[in-house]
């Protein structure tokens, strides 16, 4: 992808929203539409990946879909994630990128991925963070991200572990699965959010975030569709 990671090109939106009772998941997304979701587009990338709603007997999910395109999904809703650190999700990918490869830009691109995205906090930021986000927030209209946390369906088998987004050092790659063995299966997925930023970044995230979607292949100009049944971010139990 020709972009940052979704960190000093997208504008921060706010969705106010009412108290979530104890014991229930902050985000409790199971595709019956996208009314919960806003569409993120780039403006140096004019072929858009598009997202829709499936409603079957089976039951509802979501159909994503890139040919040489980018852009995602995000989700209105912050929540805190020291109380929220569980996100669990099932998803499905028809292909994976033969030119896909985590290690360069020319091939960062991935059939399916899940962000999580870290609120910059401006009273707990460095004089240096204050100026360069000051500067996004100038062009921007809103601050970008402190950081991000990318789960991807990567292309290759032997792509395991955390890695470093070859755009910026305030992006980690975290391998949930690798390769063509799974492709066209359910499978499902459960991370904690706190304890992958420790290790991924070595220190404490910013207390609130959100979540986006995305399936993109602008580098690689293949073609993709993935799908996603479900996705929560709930207290741990």
């Amino acid at each position: 992808m020709g972009w940052p990671c979704l960190l000093l090109i997208l504008p921060i939106l706010l969705l106010l929203h009412p108290q979530v009772r104890a014991g229930e998941p902050v985000i409790a997304e199971e595709f019956a539409d996208l009314a919960s979701w806003t569409p993120v587009t780039f403006p140096k990338i004019s072929r858009h990946s598009t997202y829709a709603t499936r409603n079957t007997e089976e039951g509802n999910f979501l159909v994503a879909q890139s040919s040489g395109s980018a852009s995602a999904i995000r989700h209105l809703r912050e929540f805190d994630v020291r109380r929220y650190p569980l996100v669990r999700w099932r998803w499905k990918v028809a292909t994976v990128y033969t030119k896909g490869d985590l290690r360069n830009k020319a091939g960062d691109d991935y059939p399916l991925r899940v962000y999580v995205m870290f609120k910059y906090e401006p009273d707990l930021a460095s004089f240096g963070e204050g100026i360069q986000y000051g500067l996004a927030k100038m062009v921007y209209g809103a601050y970008p991200p402190h950081s991000t946390l990318n789960y991807i369906w990567a292309n290759r088998q032997e792509e395991q572990g955390i890695h470093p987004s070859p755009y910026t050092d305030r992006a980690r790659l975290l391998v949930m699965r690798a390769g063509p063995a799974e492709v066209g299966r359910w499978v499902e997925e459960q991370v904690n959010i706190l304890d992958d930023y420790r290790r991924a970044f070595g220190g404490e995230p910013p207390e609130t975030a959100s979540i986006a979607i995305m399936n993109d292949s602008d580098n690689t100009g293949e073609t993709a569709t993935s799908y996603m049944d479900y996705i929560l971010v709930q207290e741990e139990h």
